[in-house]
C-alpha cells in the first residue's frame, strides 16, 4: 500500500491549474500552426495569426490565455493500493483550485447557488471525476473549462435506427448552430453510448485526448475525420469571420450501450483547449 498525503495533491492541482491557464498545450499550439497552413480565408489568417500571438505573450508572461480561466475540471485516477492521508481529498483539490487563482489571478467564476447565483469568491467547487485503476499510482488531468464553449455543447438520446447517419447530423448540427459563440476554431469531443451522464462524460474526456492522436477503432477514426471536413466545410471560420479552420479536432470516445438507445453528447471547446496531466 502506497501512502500519499493531500497536502502533496493540493500542491499539484494549484500548479496544474496555473500551467493550464498560462500555457497553451503543445498538441494544441501545434494545431493551430497548422490551421494557418491550410486556412484560405486571409481575415481567416490574421485572426489565427493573433490567436498564436496571444498564447505566446502568454506564456511568456505567465498571465492567462484567455479571461475566463473556466470551471476546474479534474480527473483523477486512483490506483487502489493507494491509500490517501491528511484531509479529505476533495477539499485538497479545492485548497488548490483556489490557491491558484489567487496567485495566479485568475477570474473567479463559480457561483455557489445555480439559481440565487453568487460568487463563491475563490473559483471552488470544482468538477471532479474519480475513476478507481490497478496499481499505485495517481494520474490528474486539470482542464479548465470556459462556458461559451460549455453553453454550446449538447445531448441527444438517438434512436438506434438513427445509425451512423444521425450521429454525424447531430454533430454538424451542433457546430453549426453554435457558430461563432464558442470562438472557433474549436476541437469537437463526442461521446457515444453507455448512459446520458455516460456520454457527456466521454465527450468532456474526448476534449483531453491529443488533438494529434485519433480513435484507436478504425470505423470511429474514419467518422473523425469525415466530421472534421464536414465541419470545417460549413465555412464559420475563426472567429466566426469566414474561412476553413472552424474546427481543429474532432475527437470521438465510445461505450457500450443498451439495446433500445444511442446516447450522443457533443462537447465544444474554444481553441482555448487547456489540459494539463501528471502521474504521482
Amino acid at each position: 500500500m502506497r501512502e500519499i498525503n493531500t497536502s502533496d495533491i493540493t500542491q499539484v492541482i494549484k500548479e496544474l491549474c496555473i500551467s493550464a491557464n498560462c500555457q497553451l498545450p503543445d498538441d494544441i499550439k501545434n494545431a493551430l500552426n497548422s490551421a494557418v497552413g491550410y486556412e484560405e480565408s486571409e481575415i481567416g489568417k490574421n485572426v489565427l495569426n493573433t490567436i498564436i500571438s496571444n498564447y505566446q505573450i502568454a506564456e511568456k508572461e505567465n498571465v492567462a490565455i484567455c479571461q475566463d480561466t473556466g470551471i476546474v475540471v479534474v480527473f483523477c485516477e486512483i490506483g487502489q493500493d493507494v491509500h490517501f492521508t491528511g484531509e479529505g481529498l476533495e477539499e485538497a483539490i479545492n485548497e488548490g483550485v483556489r490557491q491558484a487563482y489567487k496567485e495566479g489571478f485568475f477570474r473567479n467564476s463559480i457561483v455557489s447557488d445555480p439559481l440565487i447565483r453568487n460568487n463563491s469568491g475563490d473559483n471552488t467547487p470544482s468538477v471532479i471525476h474519480y475513476n478507481i485503476v490497478s496499481g499505485d499510482k495517481v494520474r490528474i488531468t486539470v482542464t479548465p473549462k470556459g462556458f461559451g464553449s460549455e453553453n454550446s455543447s449538447a445531448v441527444k438520446m438517438l434512436k438506434p435506427s438513427d445509425g451512423i447517419e444521425g450521429i454525424i447530423r447531430f454533430v454538424v448540427e451542433t457546430v453549426e448552430n453554435a457558430g461563432a459563440n464558442p470562438c472557433p476554431p474549436i476541437i469537437v469531443g463526442v461521446g457515444i453510448g453507455g448512459t446520458i451522464e455516460k456520454a457527456a462524460l466521454l465527450a468532456k474526456k474526448a476534449l483531453v485526448r491529443p488533438a494529434d492522436s485519433e480513435n484507436e477503432q478504425e470505423h470511429i477514426a474514419k467518422i473523425e475525420k469525415l466530421l472534421l471536413e464536414l465541419i470545417n466545410d460549413l465555412g464559420i471560420g475563426p472567429q466566426g469571420l469566414g474561412g476553413r479552420a472552424t474546427a481543429l479536432k474532432v475527437n470521438i470516445e465510445t461505450y457500450p450501450t443498451h439495446i433500445a438507445g444511442l446516447p450522443v453528447a457533443v462537447n465544444i471547446c474554444c481553441h482555448v483547449n487547456r489540459h494539463v496531466s501528471i502521474e504521482l
